[in-house]
């Protein structure tokens, strides 16, 4: 588990170009943000409200081709986007970056409104109706088409990254967090929460796009309302903090804020790094994945459908990753620990380093200085090293056999603990959380004067919600790959495969499934923004044609 947690780490930090001295992909993604953004003078601002006219059904005609409406298309989208990143991932944000890390996700959203705009565009403009009436559509349709046959090389390329995408980024990481957050919540095993994911999911997927669009219309709405109807009362109870909160995740956006006792500070770069990684995968923006989904709406405009999409990153992470994050800074809980029992197993990311050693928060020792050797564990409490849990050290940290102290030999290679030779343990300590724990915390200290300690079941529950639907939606995204790949024929075995990955995905590891993710991530964006790039001239084309004409609101 330790060499696939490094292997993982290391692939990542090569395709997001090493992160504590260059970000390549940061800054790729970054500067075609504000090209697009430019060469359109600023559509997201300027056409914000044609947007909504459309997503309310002022231009819909049912006698257009396509399998889905607009308001089906956009929470068809919004399914694979609202979810996991605004709970988990600005959590995971703030945890390694701190609050600046969200400045840089907002940043992230407002170049991507346009990105968004400009892929969705494309892909509409160059959809392809399939014999049996669907509709498929996406980045490798209009490299290939739009492109050129040249350039079938770069949609293929797109189309492999974007399968392998939908089973970690859409998939596992969905699954895990689903599971990671009913272990924590309720107790119940991962395997036993992957298995019931697998099985929901299977049964909505099979159903095609017109039963995934039906259920994500009805669920993504509801489940938002409930999300954001919580995290705006707990803002609304911290009201006196929030201006400070905001000031803090400026001024901490070019000088990272100090974090967490265990934690020894970070770079501006590992900041910036980290506040993109999770606003693209929390919007998706630029990444190519949502104009898969939009290429199956009904209309005949497509820049009609670009609108429509530029919605996404303004909801998504300007409205609800704002408000996740301001939970977590004004309840207090992104620089404490909550005092929490965790299994230890290979699963749990535990690593024993020296008494004088220290952590960085992007998981680097300093002098990487780990404990080598055998310690005694006498009435639950370690006589040597210092045990490190989600890159901070657990402070009064005690070890359990069932409800009991327990006693023992503990060994240890190069921090790694052998947990074949132990019995099965719990570590009980005060602990610095990450991901979905740590916006429940946020939520059950937030809303405590309101709910008591039940205020987490808002998160728990939507984390479920979210993942699911998540999930459902990104097996339509890898489906369509597949078909674009090797046909239809094989779309029944790619969702086989995606229901076992989502079982897989409950039961690893944090930082594996992450790290997958995020390299699964980086290799599906980059054909992507190139082809935006080149074809940002007929995007400009097809926006002055389409806002020329006379029953739509001119400049």
């Amino acid at each position: 588990m330790e060499f696939f947690r490094q292997l993982s780490g290391d692939i990542s930090s090569t395709v997001w170009g090493w992160p504590d001295i260059f970000p390549v992909l940061v800054a790729v993604l970054l500067m075609t943000g504000l090209f697009t953004t430019v060469t359109l003078r600023f559509i997201q601002l300027r056409k914000v409200k044609h947007s909504f006219d459309v997503v309310r059904g002022k231009y819909d005609d049912p006698s257009h081709e396509g399998d889905l409406s607009h308001f089906q298309a956009l929470t068809t989208a919004l399914s694979a986007t609202v979810g996991i990143g605004n709970i988990a991932g600005v959590a995971t944000a703030m945890h390694y970056g701190g609050p600046g890390a969200l400045f840089w996700m907002w940043v992230t959203a407002v170049f991507g409104m346009a990105l968004k705009y400009a892929e969705c565009t494309l892909s509409m403009k160059y959809r392809q109706i399939l014999p049996d009436g669907s509709a498929a559509g996406g980045p490798m349709y209009y490299i290939e088409r739009g492109l050129g046959k040249n350039w079938k090389p770069l949609a293929i390329i797109f189309a492999v990254c974007a399968t392998i995408c939908s089973f970690g980024t859409g998939n596992a990481i969905q699954a895990f967090t689903v599971a990671d957050q009913m272990r924590a919540d309720v107790g119940v095993p991962t395997w036993i929460t992957g298995i019931i994911s697998a099985t929901v999911i299977g049964a909505v997927i099979l159903g095609g796009i017109k039963r995934i669009g039906a259920v994500t219309s009805k669920l993504v709405p509801y489940m938002a309302v409930l999300y954001v109807t919580g995290g705006l009362l707990v803002l609304l109870l911290n009201f006196k903090a929030v201006p400070e909160m905001l000031g803090l995740i400026v001024s901490s956006a070019f000088k990272p804020a100090a974090q967490i006792g265990g934690f020894a500070g970070g770079t501006f770069i590992f900041m910036l790094t980290w506040g993109v990684k999770r606003g693209l995968f929390s919007n998706e923006s630029g990444q190519g994945s949502a104009p898969i989904a939009h290429a199956a709406a009904r209309t005949d405009e497509p820049v009609r459908e670009g609108a429509v999409a530029m919605l996404e990153p303004l909801i998504d992470t300007l409205i609800i990753c704002t408000i996740t994050g301001l939970v977590i800074l004004t309840t207090g809980v992104w620089n404490d620990k909550n005092r929490i029992e965790i299994p230890m197993n290979a699963q749990s990311d535990i690593t024993v380093i020296l008494d004088e050693a220290d952590v960085r928060n992007n998981g680097q020792l300093i002098g990487d200085e780990r404990f080598d050797g055998t310690f005694r564990v006498q009435g639950g409490e370690p006589m040597a090293g210092r045990l490190v849990y989600n890159h901070s050290t657990v402070d009064q940290p005690v070890i359990l056999e069932g409800d009991r102290p327990w006693q023992g030999i503990v060994e240890v290679s190069d921090g790694v603990i052998d947990f074949a030779a132990l019995p099965p343990l719990t570590l009980a300590g005060d602990m610095a959380l990450n991901g979905s724990p740590l916006t429940a915390w946020a939520f059950q200290r937030g809303l405590s004067p309101i709910l008591g300690n039940w205020g987490f079941l808002i998160v728990t529950v939507g984390v479920v919600l979210f993942g699911i639907s998540t999930a459902i939606s990104w097996s339509y995204y890898g489906d369509r790959a597949v078909v674009y790949l090797v046909g239809p024929k094989y779309i029944l075995p790619y969702k086989i495969v995606f229901c076992i990955m989502n079982f897989l995905g409950a039961i690893v590891s944090l930082e594996i499934v992450w790290n997958f993710g995020d390299v699964a991530l980086g290799l599906m964006t980059l054909p992507n923004l190139l082809a935006l790039v080149l074809l940002n001239r007929k995007v400009r084309q097809m926006t002055n044609d389409y806002f020329a004409q006379d029953h739509v609101p001119h400049s």
